[in-house]
């Protein structure tokens, strides 16, 4: 079991970020076989993120510039794969016609006013998001955003266990070799996050985090997929954007509220 977790892990951190791991086909091969690698590799990314933010604001640092900060660590180590999708899926989410018709717009390389109307309020979001974070002390603030990417990995978890794709492609890879009752691993293997903000009394903040993030990740997928007949792609990568600037907000939320 071990053996094939940790190629998958590499594979899914190779992925899912621009860490120079996991390239080889056999970590990519063993990714595709085991969703638990999604939540997995969150944990990784997402203490990659929360790190430097958490930083920043442990040196009493504007939230301005922690929201700068937020916003650059994600996409110096995600890279702009994930949104592109979302903004892919913003053109598509426009187009007056059946789902055949909006599938070709992703094809179609040309930016739209729903690409660029989508990825103006994602990254506006994403950086209020952070800029929430500001007023939360830094082991609070890198458990929620550790949580809030571990949720948005379980979600694409989500749509490789549930999802039926589109057509063959990056999204039939995942779904083709999983099933809705796998989904429960990647689930168990997601909770223990929320310990991370039980030393400072913030395991609500971290909870809605990861939460928020899985609800917003099945919104997003749920309404791709009744948009174009499927998932693909596109689908998971703009579930993971939508995943995580909703677990940020929800996590800034509960924090205020606890």
């Amino acid at each position: 079991m071990t053996a094939g977790l940790l190629p998958a892990v590499r594979g899914a951190v190779g992925f899912l970020s621009r860490v120079p791991i996991g390239r080889g086909a056999r970590d990519w091969e063993a990714f595709e076989r085991t969703p638990a690698a999604f939540p997995l590799s969150g944990y990784l990314i997402g203490a990659s993120i929360g790190l430097p933010v958490a930083l920043v604001v442990a040196l009493g640092f504007p939230t301005v510039s922690v929201a700068v900060v937020g916003l650059f660590a994600v996409y110096a180590i995600t890279g702009i794969n994930n949104l592109d999708g979302l903004i892919d899926l913003g053109d598509a989410a426009v187009v007056h016609g059946d789902p055949d018709d909006r599938a070709d717009v992703l094809k179609d390389t040309t930016v739209g006013v729903g690409a660029v109307s989508v990825a103006v309020v994602a990254l506006v979001a994403l950086a209020f998001g952070f800029y929430g974070l500001g007023r939360v002390g830094p082991v609070a603030v890198f458990g929620v955003v550790m949580a809030a990417e571990v949720g948005a990995k379980l979600s694409m978890a989500g749509i490789a266990c549930v999802g039926t794709a589109r057509h063959e492609g990056l999204g039939s890879a995942f779904t083709e070799n999983a099933e809705s009752a796998d989904l429960a691993v990647p689930a168990v293997v997601s909770l223990p996050v929320v310990a991370v903000g039980a030393p400072v009394g913030a395991i609500l903040p971290v909870t809605g985090a990861l939460v928020g993030a899985v609800l917003g990740g099945w919104l997003l997928a749920s309404r791709a997929n009744s948009l174009l007949g499927g998932v693909n792609g596109d689908v998971f990568g703009a579930t993971n954007e939508v995943a995580r600037l909703v677990g940020l907000h929800v996590g800034v939320i509960a924090w205020t509220l606890s």
